[in-house]
């Protein structure tokens, strides 16, 4: 663990962590934004589940927050498909489902990131606790962990976990309080973790 700890603290220090400061800006900034833009998020991150977090930005910009709300199953389908996305037809069944919750900013804003999660786990088809944890990180949340491949690899290698053979809501919520406990020791968030911790293991800062 001290080993992660001393390189989490020089990347700190070096101009990687401006360019941090400024992805967490515009997560908090997510805060104001209306409706129609939190939707648009969520399914964004409907996209990333098993998949590249680029081509579901790219998806993301192509669609946009009107053809979320609008756009036929197949169509979606079809613009998935045609960025090479994974699973484009699941995804497009579940963006259409999550049609039900375009209000969401109202339907979570009074709940505490936990409850959010839970929420969007058990409502929303298609997001399990990594994809809950990503939207609510990326509209603003600072305090959960969003425990993808790269965070667990970099975990294990450090010996800080062992990586779990399937990651179930109880192994994750265990993985997720080691992951607190080690940004505690930072003296940051979480949310701000994951991003140094993704940049060690990619050598980019994304949403």
């Amino acid at each position: 663990m001290n080993e992660l700890i001393e390189k989490v603290r020089q990347l700190e220090q070096s101009h990687i962590n401006d360019i941090v400061n400024k992805r967490l800006s515009e997560f908090e900034s997510f805060k104001t934004k209306p409706e129609d833009e939190w939707f648009s998020e969520l399914c964004f991150c409907i996209l990333t589940a098993n998949a590249k977090q680029k081509t579901g930005a790219i998806i993301q910009n192509q669609i946009n927050t009107e053809g979320f709300k609008t756009l036929s199953e197949e169509t979606l389908a079809n613009l998935i498909k045609l960025n090479k996305h994974r699973f484009h037809n699941t995804k497009a069944k579940y963006i259409v489902k999550s049609r039900d919750f375009v209000n969401i900013k109202s339907l979570i804003q009074e709940m505490t990131e936990i409850e959010a999660r839970e929420f969007l786990v058990q409502n929303v088809d298609g997001l399990g606790m990594k994809e809950a944890s990503h939207f609510l990180r990326n509209t603003g949340g600072q305090s959960l962990a969003i425990l993808d491949r790269h965070i667990l690899a970099l975990l294990a290698e450090h010996n800080i976990i062992s990586k779990p053979k399937a990651l179930t809501p109880i192994a994750y919520k265990e993985i997720e309080k080691k992951f607190t406990e080690l940004a505690s020791m930072l003296r940051m968030s979480p949310a701000k973790l994951d991003l140094f911790l993704w940049y060690m293991k990619t050598g980019e800062v994304l949403k």
